[in-house]
This record gives C-alpha cells, sequence and structure tokens, in this order.
C-alpha cells in the first residue's frame, strides 16, 4: 500500500518497524536499566566508552542489528540491499562516530529513547538532526542531484 506521491512508501510495514524498536528500547530500558543509544553500546564493544554493559553483550546487539534485518528482509522477500564501496562506508562511519561523540549520543538514543524521556539535551539534539536532514535534501535537490535511487 503506498502512499500519494510515495509509490513505494510502506506505512504498516513501517509502523510494525516503530513499534519493535520502541518495544526494544523499552525492554532494554525496563529490563537492563541502559538506554539503547547504538553509539554508546558500540563504544562499549570496542572499548572506547564507558558503560555498564559487558562487552560480549554489546557486540550481541551490534551483530543483532545488521542480523535481524536480514532476516526480516529474507522472510518478506525483500530484495538484497546495496552497498556503496567499503572506503566510502568507512569515511561515512568514521563520520558519524565524531558526531555522535560530539552529540553525546547518536539518532536512535537521543531520537528513541532520549524522547520519550523529554531529555531536553534529546529534544535539542533530534531537532537538530531534523533540520540538518532537511536542509540537505534541500540543497542535493538544488544542485539536481538524486537524493533517492
Amino acid at each position: 500500500m503506498g502512499l500519494p506521491g510515495f509509490p513505494d512508501a510502506a506505512p504498516l510495514a513501517g509502523l510494525a518497524g516503530g513499534v519493535l524498536i520502541g518495544l526494544a528500547a523499552a525492554l532494554m530500558l525496563l529490563g537492563a536499566g541502559r538506554i539503547a543509544g547504538v553509539s554508546g553500546i558500540a563504544a562499549r564493544a570496542f572499548a572506547i566508552g564507558e558503560g555498564s554493559m559487558p562487552r560480549g553483550a554489546a557486540f550481541a546487539f551490534l551483530i543483532g542489528l545488521p542480523l535481524g534485518a536480514l532476516v526480516v528482509a529474507m522472510a518478506s522477500g525483500a530484495p538484497a540491499p546495496q552497498f556503496a564501496s567499503p572506503l566510502l562506508l568507512a569515511v561515512a562511519g568514521l563520520i558519524v562516530g565524531i558526531g555522535t561523540r560530539l552529540g553525546s549520543g547518536c539518532t536512535s538514543g537521543h531520537g528513541v529513547c532520549g524522547m520519550s524521556r523529554l531529555s531536553q539535551r534529546s529534544l535539542v539534539a533530534t531537532a537538530t538532526f531534523m533540520v540538518t536532514g532537511f536542509a540537505t535534501v534541500a540543497a542535493m535537490n538544488a544542485l539536481g542531484i538524486e537524493v533517492l535511487p
């Protein structure tokens, strides 16, 4: 079921994904007493950040992210993902990592977990993410660069 102007939209799948992300964040907070921010978990897994989560559990969480997506893609018959070059992915990952350290968290930590707790820092960070994303798409459209394939 697409939306007008968005023929490839999948609102029910998006809703289901959002519910699962919210449930996972709530379970991690209630069950383990910690925020499900991916950058903090990644920092813990690679021993560049402090935290109470055991490194093995942090690695398991990180490995489960793409594996869970792969399982859902295989079960739904979705096309295989296409990736950019490994060098481009490494550079992008480094830039994102620097941004998450500067912003004291990532989009999942601020946007999902922080917003639900009405954290002022997360409200500002999420607004910044959104405005920057909108501005980037507008600039790319103005330059004639196709945002989506």
